[in-house]
């Protein structure tokens, strides 16, 4: 994934990554690599960026806690699936600092539960919020519309994917 980093934070951009990367090597996988990298872009790229203060391997684990989050990490039926203990373990630092910092980087970045932005790709199609679009005022689940609606939706750039052609190839 190539992303614009500002020059001014390029080194401490490749710090934080570098921990990340190593994580999810270990625990995780190559998807929330990319996420985890996007997020850490993203707060390098704000003016001026929050992570000029605090120290990397909080940040980092903040990073990965924060994505972990929105993807549901914690829960033990999903694929990968990690505790924020062992996170924090892993980078040395309490539990409590992470926490202050993931909930920083959810803040800061606007992310929530089911934000599709933060959402793992292999998991958006269970997001219902990816879905839910305003048709005629009415807020439809869009996955239940006409695939000519879904169409229309998915040339917009509103939603990732048509989901009936989806259904079509699993058959």
């Amino acid at each position: 994934m190539s992303q614009q980093i500002p020059k001014a934070m390029a080194e401490k951009f490749a710090a934080i990554t570098s921990l990340t990367d190593a994580f999810c090597e270990k625990m995780l996988n190559e998807e929330y690599r990319q996420m985890i990298q996007a997020v850490v872009g993203a707060l390098a790229r704000k003016r001026p960026s929050p992570l000029l203060r605090g120290m990397e391997k909080v940040w980092a684990a903040a990073a990965v806690h924060a994505v972990g989050r929105i993807n549901f990490l914690d829960d033990p039926s999903q694929k990968p699936h990690c505790k924020s203990r062992v996170i924090y373990e892993f980078f040395g630092i309490a539990e409590s600092t992470g926490q202050n910092k993931s909930k920083e980087i959810r803040e800061a970045l606007k992310m929530d539960n089911f934000s599709p932005k933060w959402t793992l790709p292999s998991r958006l199609a269970d997001n219902p919020m990816v879905w839910m679009l305003q048709v005629n005022g009415i807020l439809v689940d869009i996955r239940r519309a006409p695939v000519e609606l879904q169409r229309m939706a998915f040339e917009k750039g509103l939603i990732p994917f048509i989901p009936a052609e989806q259904a079509e190839q699993a058959e």
